[in-house]
């Protein structure tokens, strides 16, 4: 059986950056994650994607993020278990909680983190005829590499970040890129929003807006789709690819049954210390929920700092915390 201090549910930038943060109070981590690498969806499901909302890095690929925050923690040693997801979870006599993963790893350790971003998830589909035929021949809705569109046609659709964030990157990769909303506002960044209607207006990206995507033709592979506009009649764009990004359907998997108060998919926590219904069990990230909540990893990496200073109490109940400015003390003398 692997012992720790803090047992870590989810390797994405929010549970490395409690590496750090708990490094820094002598406290050991070991990390669970049922994907085969560190860094959750930015290593597995969009590592090119830009990120704007990094203090100090006015924009960072996720993929170079992660291997950041690996650099960052490796003074610290961290415990992984990769490829196997978090079934089981029970307490000892001592109180002490004891996980099991699916494939019968066993974890011990007087606190448990979860910082599983959105938990176990699938990406929304348009309810659009024929879409499954064009799924990896036209039709991606994650974006691994954005090479793969060079010199392509491609329409988007969305109006969330996500979406927006890609038609703005991919401006400078394909030949021709469309973005399609179903209303005239978005809910992305406004920063994003301003950079599209520029873009647009240059005619390095082409704005529907008050329309949706009902069709896709080709054979064998995607060759146009389908766009309907209010107040006129439907067009058919040549595309190469269609990339429909409307977010991902989150679900807690076998979290959800282990008693903690849960909100939405989410898991309700004190923003005291992002400490769940469950003493010891504490919630950060995408994945929990409070008045306010703001679903970005900077707003993970505060929550994973204040998490940490509750967790060393809890763990070490008769010592004084002493924390200290590693601009101070450099982290070797930590």
């Amino acid at each position: 059986m692997i012992e720790t201090d803090i047992l870590i549910i989810g390797a994405g930038p929010c549970g490395l950056f409690t590496v750090f943060e708990a490094g820094l109070l002598k406290l050991r981590c070991h990390l669970v994650d049922a994907l085969p690498v560190p860094g959750g969806q930015c290593a597995e499901i969009y590592p090119k994607k830009p990120i704007y909302d990094i203090p100090g890095l006015p924009s960072i690929l996720a993929g170079e993020l992660i291997d950041n925050l690996m650099e960052q923690i490796a003074p610290f040693k961290p415990g992984f278990t990769l490829g196997e997801r978090a079934e089981q979870l029970e307490q000892d006599h001592e109180g002490k909680y004891i996980l099991t993963t699916s494939a019968g790893t066993r974890i011990k350790a007087p606190v448990v983190t979860i910082a599983g971003g959105l938990g176990c998830f699938e990406p929304r589909k348009p309810p659009l005829e024929r879409l499954e035929h064009f799924e990896a021949h036209g039709v991606d809705y994650i974006i691994r590499d954005p090479e793969k569109f060079r010199n392509q046609s491609v329409v988007l659709a969305g109006g969330g970040d996500s979406a927006l964030d890609w038609t703005i990157f991919l401006a400078d990769i394909a030949r021709e890129v469309t973005l399609v909303h179903r209303r005239s506002a978005f809910r992305g960044a406004p920063d994003s929003v301003e950079k599209i209607h520029a873009l647009a207006d240059s005619g390095r990206v082409q704005l529907i807006t008050n329309a949706e995507v009902t069709g896709l033709s080709g054979n064998g592979k995607l060759q146009g789709v389908v766009i309907a506009r209010d107040g006129q009649a439907p067009i058919v764009q040549a595309a190469d690819y269609f990339l429909p990004l409307f977010g991902l359907s989150p679900k807690l998997g076998p979290i959800g049954d282990w008693g903690l108060q849960i909100d939405k998919n989410a898991i309700e926590v004190n923003t005291q210390d992002y400490s769940t219904n469950i003493p010891g069990i504490y919630a950060i990230g995408d994945i929990n929920t409070y008045p306010g909540k703001l679903k970005l990893i900077l707003c993970g990496f505060h929550e994973a700092t204040l998490m940490v200073q509750s967790a060393f109490k809890r763990i070490h109940p008769d010592r004084k915390l002493q924390f200290k400015y590693t601009t101070v003390n450099g982290i070797e003398a930590l």
